[in-house]
């Protein structure tokens, strides 16, 4: 902007000169007092003009300059741009439905920790279920045996000895009989027990894991501002009453 203001000036000097130039003849021919005060204008702006004259191609010379650093300027724009096309976009925060993850998990257990995209939860489920499979598997194998000593010690039956099979190596229960029958029947209730602690165990993970792929999804929209704190200060609290008793004490603020 300086450089064409500088320009506009020049050509207006220019302007000038040739219109006093002009008028210079006539009025010299008329007044020779005139005459001289307008050569001597003239001679002025003459020395005045090879500096208007160098100033003006200066100005062209920056006017020829700038198409190129415009061009330059224009093709800096158009690779930035380019480059913002060219970068990936932000992909979308993931939000899941809570509906279609309760459904997932309750046909498939873990599918809906897959469907909320918390994989690392995939292990903790599947090894809740192993582990209770396997303790289920144990109890109710130990229940059998114990189920088939108790009653083959109950029996009549000399032949029927599997109970043998729960006692160490050549040990004789001879004269002792009614005190391993009261054992195996405690043995078999025991694991009994644990064998249906071992099914609610296994329920229990099931639901737990329908329950965390629905809470997952719920709040996975819960924005938890930056201003969350919790400040701890004193407080008056009044109780009401007839006598309007107030006592002094510390109150909580959690702010979010």
């Amino acid at each position: 902007m300086k450089q064409n203001s500088s320009i506009h000036r020049t050509l207006s000097a220019l302007l000038a000169i040739l219109c006093l130039a002009s008028l210079a003849n006539p009025l010299r021919a008329q007044t020779p007092l005139a005459a001289d005060s307008i050569a001597a204008a003239q001679d002025s702006l003459q020395a005045q003009l090879p500096a208007a004259a160098d100033s003006l191609a200066a100005g062209t010379d920056s006017l020829a300059a700038q198409p190129a650093a415009l061009d330059t300027m224009a093709i800096g724009l158009k690779s930035d741009s380019l480059l913002q096309h060219t970068q990936p976009f932000d992909q979308k925060r993931f939000i899941p439905d809570p509906q279609r993850a309760l459904w997932l998990s309750l046909i498939i257990p873990g599918a809906g920790q897959i469907y909320n995209r918390k994989l690392w939860k995939i292990p903790i489920v599947y090894g809740g279920f192993l582990g209770c499979l396997y303790a289920l598997t144990w109890n109710n194998q130990m229940l059998s045996d114990y189920s088939q000593a108790y009653l083959d010690i109950m029996d009549d039956d000399p032949n029927t000895k599997s109970y043998e099979d729960m006692l160490p190596l050549n040990y004789s229960i001879e004269g002792r009989e009614d005190q391993y029958k009261e054992i195996f029947k405690n043995k078999k209730n025991y694991y009994r027990k644990y064998r249906d602690m071992s099914i609610f165990a296994m329920i229990a993970v099931y639901l737990l894991s329908v329950v965390d792929a629905y809470v997952d999804a719920e709040l996975s929209s819960f924005d938890i501002s930056k201003d969350l704190g919790l400040r701890i200060e004193p407080a008056i609290f009044d109780f009401g009453g007839r006598r309007r008793e107030a006592s002094v004490g510390i109150q909580c603020n959690l702010n979010f």
